[in-house]
């Protein structure tokens, strides 16, 4: 059996990948393969209201918001929030904890101010920053809830009167959130939803057609809303798949069960790198990420060493991302725990080994 700690795509659940299968030759009982059906066809309409109301009900989500399924992943949010949301010479704030919050800034400067309230950077995002004041002249207020790189994540958001705008790409379906803290909410799919492919927005509605921009139609919010996510050919294997896994989590219980799982699993791994003499944590422990858990090895020259020994055991993808370096174990909701204590017993091994 392999282990698959990948950050994204990532890990889904193995009767997700066989009921996805099966479609592809065959979807419904319709003789044709899900990736041939039209999307205008009552059997994906079905899909996708299946899909929304899985997501409304998951997450709680209260009247008042649109559920989106739309392409081009968290990237392509980084400009459409900001084109939606922020008017001409307007002014956003921002919360900077990591590579993909630079990127989402930087898109935002080409439309206007950018207020960075706070940054880790002086320690290669490390930590949440905390005790910053957000400008209330801002039209919104952005953040990054989990960074994938750094193995940091944001449990409570920001106290703030402006609107909010959060990327829980990498967090979204793990842990119960009120929605309604929230006016725009953006998630790529690959981490705990589906696969790669398709992203997921959902947005207050009257926050709404008050930029005063004219906005290129694909990159209108309100316009996917009245489209019903199909004001373009969507990406309609990735939204069956999302589908399939949200039946899944709802199957297991919800994300209440999910979150609980979650926090076991990472508190068994943060426990044995705080006790392994041979590890060593990342991240400021009060910030340490459910999803990602960074650490590397108090010999730096070991951990060539461990990573052989990983992928003997069958570990993949643990190999820490080139900013951070050591290791990265992304223990999304479909990893069970048995792939964490795998990882476990291998730390315990190499610590045998070596003493």
């Amino acid at each position: 059996m392999k282990h698959n700690f990948g950050a994204g795509p990532c890990i889904l659940p193995k009767e997700v990948f066989q009921q996805a299968s099966e479609a592809v030759i065959d979807f419904n009982n319709t003789g044709l393969s899900i990736l041939e059906i039209s999307h205008r066809s009552k059997e994906f309409e079905a899909v996708i209201d299946e899909a929304t109301q899985l997501v409304r009900e998951l997450l709680a989500v209260p009247q008042g918001y649109s559920i989106l399924f739309l392409q081009g992943g968290a990237s392509l949010q980084f400009a459409m929030a900001p084109l939606n949301l922020l008017p001409e010479g307007g002014k956003a704030a921002y919360l900077d904890t990591g590579v993909w919050a630079t990127k989402a800034l930087k898109e935002a400067k080409k439309f206007g101010t950018v207020d960075v309230v706070a940054s880790s950077i002086d320690k290669n995002y490390a930590y949440i920053p905390k005790g910053y004041s957000i400008p209330k002249d801002a039209a919104y207020f952005h953040y990054t809830a989990n960074n994938t790189i750094y193995g940091t994540e944001v449990f409570e958001r920001p106290a703030t009167d402006l609107p909010v705008v959060v990327d829980m790409s990498s967090d979204i379906f793990s842990r119960e959130i009120n929605v309604a803290d929230y006016d725009l909410i953006y998630a790529g799919a690959q981490k705990n939803m589906g696969p790669a492919g398709v992203t997921l927005v959902i947005v207050k509605d009257d926050i709404l057609g008050k930029s005063g921009r004219v906005l290129p139609s694909m990159l209108d919010y309100q316009l996917h809303i009245n489209g019903g996510s199909m004001y373009n050919t969507p990406p309609v294997y990735s939204i069956f798949v999302s589908m399939l896994n949200l039946r899944w989590l709802k199957a297991k219980g919800g994300v209440a069960v999910l979150e609980q799982e979650n926090i076991i699993k990472a508190r068994a791994l943060y426990d044995e790198i705080d006790r392994n003499p041979f590890f060593k944590g990342t991240a400021a422990i009060e910030d340490r990420s459910r999803m990602n858990v960074t650490f590397v090895m108090d010999s730096p020259e070991l951990e060539a060493e461990f990573l052989a020994l990983a992928k003997e055991r069958n570990l993949i993808g643990i190999k820490g991302h080139r900013s951070v370096g050591g290791f990265r174990a992304s223990i999304y909701n479909a990893l069970p725990l048995s792939s964490v204590n795998a990882l476990i017993d291998a730390m315990k091994e190499f610590e045998d080994t070596h003493q």
